[in-house]
């Protein structure tokens, strides 16, 4: 008899592959629970041109996420890097889309955390964070932040904060992800799987 896996959707935007590494290490975290699995999913690049367009299927990486992905997910992971403390434009145009699952309630009592990666170690990383949470509330979703139960977080010199895992990617975008970061990740997937499944053991 097959297991029924729990769809738990990853869905980020990286330019430089800080953020899509994060939002891997946060999969692992996931799937690290039995009875969950980690869909990864990304955005297209938009641009100021409107004749613009990317391909449909992206080079490399994760598909491009589809609105049914909201619907059948039973949690989120939202990633994107930092922008003047903000989530980047792409991420923001995907979700100013989801009106109608807005309007069906798609997304409402399902749990959700966000992540993020910046150029610079205070570059507006918890700003992001938090104004990445405000779509996901508008949407009904329930914020799984990162405990202080997780020693990482203590210890950390480089990312990481209660509001969920970031990551400082440097000027160049080259730092590596630290070993604290990439703790974080990996509790924050694992913490969002298991949450993501007690709620749906008790609606079942």
């Amino acid at each position: 008899m097959s297991l029924i896996m729990t769809e738990i959707l990853v869905l980020y935007y990286s330019t430089h592959g800080a953020t899509r590494q994060m939002a891997q290490l946060i999969a692992r975290g996931i799937e690290s629970v039995p009875g969950a699995k980690a869909r990864l999913r990304t955005v297209p690049r938009i641009s100021t041109v409107c004749e613009a367009t990317e391909a449909v299927i992206p080079e490399a990486g994760a598909p491009y996420v589809e609105l049914k992905d909201l619907q059948e997910c039973a949690a989120l992971a939202l990633g994107s890097p930092t922008r003047f403390g903000n989530m980047a434009a792409p991420m923001k145009y995907f979700w100013d889309s989801t009106i109608a699952e807005w309007l069906q309630g798609t997304l409402i009592g399902k749990p959700a955390s966000v992540f993020t990666s910046s150029g610079t170690l205070h570059g507006g990383n918890e700003s992001t964070l938090l104004t990445m949470m405000l779509p996901l509330l508008h949407h009904g979703m329930l914020i799984v932040g990162t405990p202080y139960s997780e020693n990482a977080l203590m210890s950390t010199t480089t990312g990481g904060t209660p509001y969920g895992p970031s990551h400082w990617a440097g000027t160049d975008s080259k730092q590596p992800i630290s070993e604290a970061e990439r703790q974080l990740c990996l509790a924050q997937g694992k913490r969002l799987a298991e949450i993501a499944l007690k709620l749906n053991g008790a609606a079942a």
